[in-house]
């Protein structure tokens, strides 16, 4: 099932890229709709799983550098104290307690990879808590971003081993975006310029993991990726275009991704991972 994200558009004709995802999948498995759908729903009820083991203020990494940070973020928010609102604010929020969740050993959904698994949650549940988004639209938004993230694995990648943080964090932020305007009522062709302007907007983001953890800086940047994809879905909402062809800012990823240097895919070696405050915090960890 190798589609590019025009071909997704296509596929949807009148309908949607969720509807043409879901029959897609079960062709290609033999399982039924229905089948695919409940698959589909248990990952929901993992990323919820995993937000609420996220969010709890004990919670540490082996390593040290992550735990608990999640909970100070939440009790800002309800607070009312966050500034940039409570739907985005919870969206973040639920981002960092899923990377925190998964830094930390826990059961997360891979969305697309584990360093940059809380985007796509943390915007989906925000838009369920905060928007009045139902558990069946929810589903049907992760279909969408399921379409994105496969034109993006097959065009681009989703290893920040091969193409950088924009191709785990970028592609999340992508996914999530195509997956906010579906769930505002926009058509499959908003969808995919959401998911470009996404991309367009993360191109070049760079994989530096301290220590080869995925902590620090991963768990940051689910949370400020979560800013791009509402940023991507607000704008296209609005009726604004991508004016460069989504498939194309794709190609451009990867051709950004190919010419970045080995320092900077995920080898640990560059970016924040040479930092010598936090590797010495790492060094002091391990002792």
């Amino acid at each position: 099932m190798d589609f590019t994200l025009n071909e997704w558009v296509q596929l949807a004709g009148d309908g949607s890229i969720a509807d043409a995802a879901v029959k897609q999948q079960a062709e290609e498995t033999g399982m039924t709709e229905d089948e695919v759908r409940d698959i589909m729903r248990s990952h929901l009820a993992c990323m919820k799983e995993a937000v609420h083991t996220g969010l709890d203020e004990k919670l540490r990494s082996v390593s040290g550098l992550s735990g608990g940070q999640a909970a100070l973020f939440f009790k800002r928010l309800e607070e009312g104290n966050l500034l940039c609102g409570r739907l985005l604010g919870k969206a973040e929020v639920y981002a960092m307690a899923t990377a925190e969740c998964n830094a930390c050993m826990g059961k997360i959904v891979a969305a697309p990879t584990a360093g940059a698994c809380g985007i796509l949650p943390g915007s989906i549940l925000a838009m369920m808590e905060e928007n009045g988004a139902t558990a069946e639209q929810a589903v049907e938004a992760l279909f969408v971003a399921a379409a994105v993230g496969q034109s993006i694995a097959t065009q681009a990648s989703i290893s920040g081993a091969e193409g950088g943080c924009q191709a785990e964090c970028g592609s999340a932020a992508a996914m999530a975006a195509a997956a906010l305007v579906y769930l505002q009522g926009g058509d499959p062709r908003q969808c995919v310029d959401a998911a470009a302007f996404a991309i367009m907007n993360l191109l070049g983001l760079v994989c530096d993991p301290v220590g080869g953890l995925v902590e620090v800086p991963c768990v940051y940047r689910n949370v400020g990726s979560c800013g791009v994809a509402f940023t991507a879905a607000d704008m296209v909402l609005s009726g604004i275009r991508c004016p460069i062809a989504p498939d194309e800012v794709l190609l451009a990823m990867k051709e950004v991704g190919d010419a970045l240097p080995s320092s900077l895919r995920e080898t640990g070696d560059g970016g924040c991972a040479a930092c010598p405050s936090v590797r010495a915090r790492l060094h002091l960890n391990t002792l």
